[in-house]
């Protein structure tokens, strides 16, 4: 009987319904029109991702036939470079920093626009989701200009009033580049952020708010007793997102500053890039042990991220 429902359905009366053949050939469109989507993750994604590591024992500069097998070489170098780990603590300390205030800021807002009664809402959050869908690199090339010690409209604002008596050169001064380039980074993808902590909200029954408020709770009463209960499994969520979304700014960083000025704002995507691509003699077997150095890092970010996807939805059962 099952042998003619296979028949029936097209599927070779030799496999059991059950088997993975068998779901297989039942699925088989679904896999066609996946099938460009695995060819291209493929070959920029999956493939680059072994070559970088088989690539991190040799050493190559891209342009002569053979390379040479250098073992564990490589790594030994970049665990020992100074400019490696500066890059990776301005990685860092860009994370530690932009999380907490995207993250912050975007729960107060989100929290604002997630009123009812509030006019315009779509209009605010449209605004405010917009910087998103530009193109990092061309924001950072056009904040180039706002930012500009000479004419920039940044610097011409302070001046006209009266808060600074000098232009100041934000990109170029040690001190400013690197916060400068972190207020960019939040203004750019704060939408994101924003998003999250709207569809957190609005998973909480708008029913118990109502039964709060006929107990008499305040706002104040109702946020800490029934509003950070129940986001707290999301926030969880939503701070390791955005942390592994800081991890990837090279685009920003290489457009806005360079990695400059002399190394202060060099995050590890830029400092890979410039022994690879952008040094006199390239290194790619060196900037492919740094790749998978830095990786090993992301994939911890990783881990993370799906330890907290699991306690929330062992939480989300709890609660239901």
């Amino acid at each position: 009987m099952s042998a003619i429902s296979s028949q029936n359905r097209g599927v070779p009366a030799q496999l059991a319904p059950s088997s993975i053949f068998s779901r297989l050939w039942n699925d088989r469109l679904i896999y066609l029109f996946l099938l460009p989507t695995i060819i291209l993750f493929g070959l920029f994604t999956l493939y680059p991702m072994i070559a970088s590591f088989l690539l991190s024992f040799q050493d190559w500069n891209g342009f002569s036939r053979d390379a040479t097998y250098v073992g564990l070489a490589n790594y030994q170098e970049v665990i020992a470079d100074p400019q490696f780990w500066l890059a990776f603590r301005n990685t860092i300390v860009f994370m530690l920093v932009t999380v907490p205030i995207r993250t912050i800021l975007a729960l107060i807002l989100a929290l604002v626009l997630n009123n009812p009664k509030l006019p315009f809402a779509g209009i605010f959050r449209t605004a405010l989701f917009l910087p998103v869908v530009t193109t990092t690199a061309i924001v950072g090339v056009v904040m180039t200009f706002v930012f500009d010690p000479v004419g920039g409209p940044v610097n011409q604002v302070l001046l006209n009033t009266n808060l600074i008596s000098a232009p100041i050169n934000f990109l170029g001064r040690s001190n400013t580049a690197l916060p400068t380039a972190m207020g960019v980074h939040v203004w750019k993808w704060f939408g994101v952020t924003l998003i999250y902590w709207l569809a957190a909200l609005q998973t909480v029954p708008q029913e118990v708010y109502e039964a709060a408020r006929v107990d008499g709770a305040n706002v104040t009463q109702m946020f800490y007793n029934i509003t950070v209960p129940l986001l707290v499994p999301f926030g969880i969520v939503i701070v390791l997102i955005t942390a592994i979304d800081t991890l990837r700014v090279f685009d920003l960083m290489l457009t806005l500053t360079g990695g400059g000025p002399f190394l202060k704002t060099e995050v590890v995507e830029v400092y890979i890039y410039r022994w690879a691509f952008n040094s006199s003699i390239p290194r790619l077997g060196y900037a492919s042990a740094a790749a998978v150095f830095f990786g090993l890092t992301t994939l911890v970010m990783a881990i993370l991220q799906a330890i907290g996807y699991a306690f929330v939805r062992r939480m989300r059962g709890v609660e239901s």
